[in-house]
């Protein structure tokens, strides 16, 4: 057995890979509660109607997709494959949520403020830390 100093488990490189497994797969599950939240409690329609209300053309079908993209898309991401792409993609989807929903009720999800950007913004930036983490150098597959 190797001795690491104290406090460490394992190498810096084993423990980084380490940490950033464990944000992807607690992403993932925040992504897909989003999703079966939405699902089950049969949230797919009214959304597609808000989003509709908003102007959005085809709203029913953008929130079916987006609804399934969560749902799917996570396992995926959970499991490392597309990481890139689809964190590119969530963090769209949060972007766009964070414009029409949480900027205008302010910064701060609770305490000064409700339902506030601050918890979409983290999100949307450890999606895209995430993503850049997995990005394949230009020319390499992976």
């Amino acid at each position: 057995m190797t001795d690491y100093p104290s406090g460490q488990l394992g190498p810096a490189h084993t423990r980084s890979n380490r940490s950033w497994l464990a944000l992807r797969i607690l992403l993932a599950g925040l992504i897909a509660s989003h999703g079966w939240a939405r699902l089950l409690a049969g949230g797919v329609a009214p959304f597609g109607g808000w989003l509709q209300s908003q102007g959005i053309p085809l709203g029913p079908v953008i929130a079916a997709a987006i609804t399934a993209v969560e749902i799917l898309g996570s396992v995926l991401f959970a499991a490392g494959r597309l990481v890139f792409p689809l964190s590119l993609g969530f963090a769209g989807i949060y972007i766009v949520g964070i414009i029409l929903v949480h900027l205008p009720e302010g910064w701060f999800v609770v305490g000064l403020g409700r339902n506030g950007a601050e918890y979409s913004v983290l999100l949307v930036a450890c999606l895209i830390l995430v993503g850049f983490q997995h990005r394949s150098p230009r020319g390499a597959r992976r």
